[in-house]
C-alpha cells in the first residue's frame, strides 16, 4: 500500500486488520446476490408509487424524459466508477476511493457523512413502511394497529438480520425485489396490451426536450422542471452500494460492472416504462388530476385507480402488499451498507475496534448492525415524538429525512467522481483513458453538482415545509457531518498516525497479503 503523504507510517507498516478472524463471508454473493442488494435499495415500487408523483409534479405527463435523462446521466457515472471499484475493492466503498485519492482526511469526512445518510435513509423508509402498513392494514381487516409497532418492530427486526449470514440477507431482498418487479410489470404491460388511455400510448411523453416545457405538458409545479429531475435522480439512490459487497462477492474485481450498469440502466429501463404506461393509462391531463388527488389525500397512490382500472382489485391489492415489503426491503438495503461502513471503519481501529468485530459462525458485522440500530431507533424516535401519527411517519420522517440523505450522497458522488480523476492521472496511470477516467467523471461531478443544487433550491416545495427549521438548514447537516469526520482524522493524525494511515486504506485482497 502507498505512503499516506499526511503521515509520518506508511501504511504497509501498519498491522493489517483484516486478517485473523474479523473478516467479512468471502465469496459469499454472486453476481445475482449482490445485485439483489443493490437494486432492493433503489427500491423500484417505493421509487414508483413515492417519487413518481414528485416527478409529475414538476414535469407533469413528460415524466418518463425526466427519467430518460437521469438514466443517461448516471450510466455516464458508472463508467468511471466502475473503473475504480476494480482497482480499490473494499467494504468502505466511497470512504476507500476517496481516501485513495486524496488521503485520509476527506477520506473520513466521507466515511462518516456517507455512514449517517445511508442510516438516515433506512431510518426514512422505516416510516414510509410503518404508514403502508398501518394504512393498509386498516383498510384491509380493520385492523388499528398503532404505527409505533412498525416503526420499533421493524428496526429491531433489522438489526437481528445483522446477526446472519449475509445470504439469508439476499434471499429475503431477492424475493422482495422479485414480487414488486412483478407488480409494476404486469400493470404496464396490461396498459400497453389495452393501448394506453385518453390520449393513447402518449408516445411523446417519452421526449426528454418536454420535461422543459412546463406549460406545454401541463405540470402542477409550473417552472420546476428541476423538482422532475431530483426526483427522477432520487429513485436511484442505492444502486452505488455494489463496491460495499467486494468482500464478500466471489468475484469482487468482475462483479462491479455487471452490478452497477445492469442496476442504472436496467432501473432506467424499467422506471421510464412504468411512468410512460401510467401516463399511458390515465391520459395526459388525468395523470396530473391523479397526483393532485393522492396530495389531497383522496387516493392512497395514483396507481391504485389505474390498476382497478386496467388490471383488477387483486392487483391492487398486491400493490398494497408489495409497497410494505418492498419498502421494508429498501430500508434493510441502506441499513445494511451503514453497517459496512461502520464495520470498516472499526476494523481499521478509526472507531472504537468492537465495530469491526464479526460474527464467530455467520462472519457478519453484527456489532455494527447493533450500533446502527441504535442509530436509527434515536432517530426514528425524535421524529415520533415531533409528529406520532401514521401520515407524520409518511410527511415527515419518510419526506423530510431523504432529502438529507440524498443531498449527502449525491454530494459524495461528484466527489468520488473528482477523486476518480485524481487517482487515475496521479496515483494509477496505468489504467488512465481519456473517456472512462476523465470525460465521464467530468461529466457525471457537473450533473451530480446541479442535482445537489436542485435539491436545495426546491427543499420547500419537495418536503412541503419550507418554514421549518429541519429543511430551512437542511444544507447544514451534510457539512457539519462531514466536519466531523474531518476532525476525527485530524485527531488521529496527531495522537496514532498509524491508524490515520490506514484510514479507507485496506482492499479486499489484502485478506491474503
Amino acid at each position: 500500500m502507498a505512503t499516506d503523504s499526511g503521515s509520518n507510517a506508511p501504511a504497509a507498516d501498519i498491522i493489517n486488520p483484516m486478517t485473523g478472524q474479523h473478516q467479512l463471508a468471502k465469496g459469499a454473493l454472486n453476481t445475482r446476490q449482490v445485485l439483489f442488494c443493490c437494486v432492493t435499495g433503489a427500491a423500484p415500487i417505493s421509487a414508483m408509487l413515492f417519487n413518481g408523483p414528485v416527478g409529475i409534479l414538476g414535469a407533469g405527463w413528460a415524466v418518463p424524459g425526466a427519467f430518460i435523462l437521469a438514466t443517461i446521466v448516471l450510466t455516464i457515472f458508472s463508467v468511471g466508477y466502475i473503473e475504480m471499484a476494480r482497482r480499490v475493492t473494499a467494504a468502505g466503498g466511497f470512504y476507500s476511493f476517496i481516501s485513495h485519492a486524496f488521503g485520509s482526511v476527506l477520506g473520513m469526512g466521507t466515511a462518516i457523512l456517507m455512514t449517517f445518510c445511508y442510516l438516515v435513509f433506512s431510518a426514512a423508509v422505516t416510516g414510509v413502511t410503518a404508514y403502508f402498513a398501518n394504512a393498509n392494514l386498516m383498510e384491509w381487516f380493520g385492523w388499528d394497529i398503532p404505527v409505533w409497532i412498525f416503526l420499533f418492530g421493524t428496526i429491531i427486526l433489522m438489526a437481528a438480520f445483522t446477526f446472519f449470514h449475509i445470504e439469508v440477507t439476499a434471499r429475503i431482498l431477492g424475493i422482495a425485489l422479485v414480487a414488486e418487479l412483478a407488480v409494476l410489470l404486469i400493470f404496464s404491460f396490461a396498459v400497453l396490451f389495452q393501448g394506453g388511455g385518453p390520449d393513447g400510448l402518449a408516445v411523446d411523453s417519452l421526449n426528454p426536450m418536454n420535461v422543459f416545457d412546463t406549460n406545454g405538458n401541463m405540470a402542477i409545479a409550473a417552472g420546476a422542471t428541476g423538482i422532475a429531475l431530483f426526483a427522477a435522480f432520487w429513485s436511484w439512490v442505492g444502486f452505488e452500494m455494489a463496491p460495499n459487497y467486494a468482500e464478500e462477492a466471489t468475484e469482487p474485481k468482475k462483479v462491479m460492472a455487471p452490478a452497477m450498469y445492469v442496476s442504472v440502466i436496467g432501473l432506467g429501463i424499467l422506471y421510464v416504462f412504468v411512468m410512460w404506461m401510467f401516463i399511458a393509462s390515465a391520459g395526459k391531463q388525468g395523470s396530473v388530476d391523479l397526483v393532485n388527488q393522492q396530495y389531497a389525500g383522496e387516493i392512497g397512490s395514483i396507481f391504485y385507480p389505474m390498476s382497478d382500472q386496467y388490471v383488477g382489485g387483486w392487483l391492487t391489492t398486491l400493490f398494497g402488499i408489495f409497497i410494505i415489503t418492498g419498502s421494508f426491503a429498501c430500508q434493510m438495503a441502506f441499513f445494511n451498507t451503514g453497517c459496512r461502513y461502520l464495520f470498516s471503519m472499526g476494523r481499521e481501529g478509526v472507531l472504537p475496534s468492537a465495530l469491526g468485530k464479526t460474527h464467530p459462525k455467520h462472519k457478519s458485522p453484527h456489532v455494527a448492525g447493533v450500533v446502527a440500530g441504535i442509530f436509527v431507533l434515536i432517530w426514528v424516535g425524535a421524529f415520533f415524538l415531533y409528529d406520532s401519527t401514521a401520515l407524520g411517519a409518511l410527511l415527515k420522517l419518510g419526506t423530510w429525512s431523504p432529502l438529507l440523505g440524498v443531498a449527502g450522497i449525491l454530494a459524495i458522488q461528484a466527489l468520488v467522481s473528482v477523486a476518480i480523476i485524481y487517482y487515475f492521472l496521479s496515483k494509477a496511470k496505468d489504467g488512465f483513458h481519456w473517456f472512462k477516467t476523465l470525460v465521464a467523471p467530468i461529466v457525471a461531478t457537473a450533473t451530480q453538482v446541479y442535482a445537489v443544487y436542485l435539491l436545495f433550491k426546491f427543499r420547500g416545495d419537495l418536503s412541503g415545509a419550507a418554514d421549518v427549521p429541519f429543511i430551512q438548514y437542511l444544507w447544514v447537516w451534510p457539512i457539519a457531518i462531514f466536519a466531523i469526520g474531518m476532525i476525527i482524522a485530524l485527531v488521529l493524525r496527531s495522537s496514532n498516525p498509524q491508524k490515520y494511515a490506514g484510514i479507507g486504506r485496506y482492499l479486499h485482497e489484502d485478506i491474503a497479503s
